[in-house]
């Protein structure tokens, strides 16, 4: 399988994970922060939605003013990059949050999906902050699926928390 093509499979698998663990989360416990667990799904949306923005789309192929006028991109980076969760309480619509979070992550796979092989060996596009983990595109783009499997997990553990055991869908003997 090609490199891109097993990119972008990833990637959709990656971000549907994300949505399931998401949209079986109420409204309206969006903002609920464990006091041991210091997030809610507020604050994890919005830093996947910026993740991705970074990750897959302006280290990729550079700023994408087109998506960038159907969403607050300079509110929510003041939310969601260096602002603890307890400070976007109440900032946000968490249906509006995650029509952005789907906006982005389809302008991520289309961006993914155009791709050439040789293009993955590319340096990434130059931002006004150095990718902390990435030297190419390929790198910026595994690190996005890792990253954003990364905050699944948490939250799956804030979904148990404040909601329920998320449902795997596999018949439990007990």
């Amino acid at each position: 399988m090609e490199q891109t093509k097993l990119l972008l499979w990833q990637t959709k698998d990656a971000y549907k994970w994300a949505n399931q663990l998401v949209e079986g989360f109420p409204s309206e416990k969006w903002d609920d922060t464990p006091e041991n667990l210091n997030t809610n799904l507020t604050w994890q949306v919005g830093h996947l939605l910026l993740s991705f923005n970074f990750h897959s789309i302006m280290t990729i192929k550079g700023p994408q003013t087109d998506l960038y006028q159907k969403f607050p991109i300079q509110e929510y980076a003041q939310l969601f990059v260096k602002a603890h969760a307890s400070e976007c309480v109440g900032k946000t619509d968490p249906k509006a949050l995650l029509e952005h979070f789907k906006l982005v992550q389809e302008k991520s796979l289309e961006i993914i999906s155009q791709l050439s092989e040789n293009e993955l060996n590319a340096k990434l596009e130059p931002t006004q902050v150095p990718h902390p983990i990435a030297k190419n595109k390929l790198e910026a783009l595994d690190w996005n699926i890792k990253h954003t499997m990364w905050h699944c997990g948490q939250i799956g553990i804030l979904k148990r928390l404040v909601v329920k055991r998320h449902d795997f869908g596999l018949k439990s003997k007990y």
